[in-house]
């Protein structure tokens, strides 16, 4: 199979491009995040956008295998912006209005849609279903950590 690099590159560019708009939307309440009690298994802070870079370059793939295949898609690319819609709206949710119970229920919300876009990918792409893993663990585990700072610093 060639490479369409072009098409690559706007499918890696459109999840990078969402948690870079997000981050920008979110930097000046991160301050306010590092004054709160944390859960035990928080990692430190400059781990975050290291993952998130490699899980949006990782959906971008997948994204990029999916928008090429000859097979029909049922859906699949749909789905799949809709939990980028919803990626994009956690972090101001959680971050800006640091409302931390709906943000946990917007995860779930997130979750159940990585999954239903996974599953979706692997219909049609093994190799997209399989890239999309990491995501669904990553994002387990920040509904972990949502779900902890709740409990921990509710009033």
């Amino acid at each position: 199979m060639k490479i369409q690099w072009k098409t690559l590159i706007i499918c890696i560019a459109i999840p990078l491009g969402v948690g870079l708009f997000s981050s920008l939307l979110t930097r000046g309440s991160m301050a306010a995040f590092g004054e709160l009690d944390q859960p035990a298994l928080s990692p430190p802070a400059w781990l975050f956008p290291v993952v998130w870079t490699i899980l949006y370059v990782l959906m971008g793939t997948a994204s990029y295998f999916v928008a090429v295949s000859k097979k029909p898609n049922g859906g699949a690319l749909i789905t799949y912006g809709l939990q980028l819609i919803f990626n994009f709206f956690w972090p101001i949710i959680f971050f800006n209005m640091q409302a931390f119970l709906f943000a946990f229920i917007w995860l779930v919300i997130l979750w159940i849609l990585i999954v239903r876009t996974t599953m979706k990918f692997f219909g049609i792409s093994t190799i997209s279903g399989i890239l999309m893993i990491p995501y669904i663990i990553w994002v387990t585990f920040a509904g972990y950590l949502n779900l902890s700072i709740y409990l921990l610093n509710r009033s």
